[in-house]
């Protein structure tokens, strides 16, 4: 290793970093202030669509944007759970009444916190960003909206969320994990993913800032 700490010290440390951070997110907090209309499972799965077709799209560009197979390997599986997710959530709307088809997802176009993940540059980066905090964030917030859909008695969707989503987004976040104890072994990477997880967690708080002036809370995550 060329200096910094070893790489499982590291990762130690940005848990508890990211964890420390983590907190000011519950119980309410979201990230994704567009709510339209009504505060309501229907309306909270439309902003569902967006953050999986976001979460699968950045997912598919840094698959083709890394040499490193493993990495490779882990952007795809991701890509793929939150397609998944992305149709799950679909048929979940149908079921509740609303065409999905009648819907863009993107009309407002992408958020800034696919933005700031699409300008990583390098693996460690993403990693660090995407799948390690990211998707930890995503756990919180799924969380969240499993217990306001138990609140509001959707147990189907509750059980969605907490059966087959989540799950999926701890297996992302724990993929993080293990690959940044085999990337961040220097300095440099370990500043570089440490800067990449501080500031997709000030996005995070920016937008949960912006949401809570719009009285928009439990948003599910991806």
């Amino acid at each position: 290793m060329s200096g910094g700490l070893s790489a499982e010290a590291f990762v130690r440390r940005l848990e508890t970093d990211n964890g420390a951070r983590l907190e000011g997110l519950e119980p309410d907090a979201t990230l994704v202030p567009e709510v339209r209309g009504a505060l309501n499972v229907p309306n909270l799965l439309k902003v569902a669509l967006k953050n999986e077709i976001e979460a699968t799209e950045i997912a598919a560009r840094w698959v083709v944007a890394t040499d490193d197979v493993p990495v490779k390997m882990a952007f795809a599986r991701q890509a793929g759970d939150e397609a998944k997710h992305y149709r799950m959530i679909a048929e979940r709307l149908r079921a509740l009444g609303f065409d999905p088809a009648s819907f863009d997802p993107l009309a407002q176009g992408f958020g800034p916190l696919f933005h700031y993940l699409d300008g990583l540059a390098t693996t460690v980066e993403r990693v660090a960003a995407g799948q390690f905090t990211r998707e930890a964030i995503a756990i919180v917030k799924n969380r969240q909206f499993i217990a306001f859909c138990e609140r509001t008695g959707d147990g189907e969707t509750a059980a969605l969320y907490r059966d087959v989503i989540e799950p999926d987004e701890r297996h992302h976040h724990e993929l993080g994990r293990s690959l940044l104890l085999r990337l961040a072994t220097t300095a440099e990477r370990q500043e570089a993913a440490a800067r990449a997880a501080r500031r997709t967690l000030e996005l995070a708080d920016e937008l949960q800032k912006k949401a809570a002036t719009a009285g928009v809370h439990h948003a599910p995550g991806c």
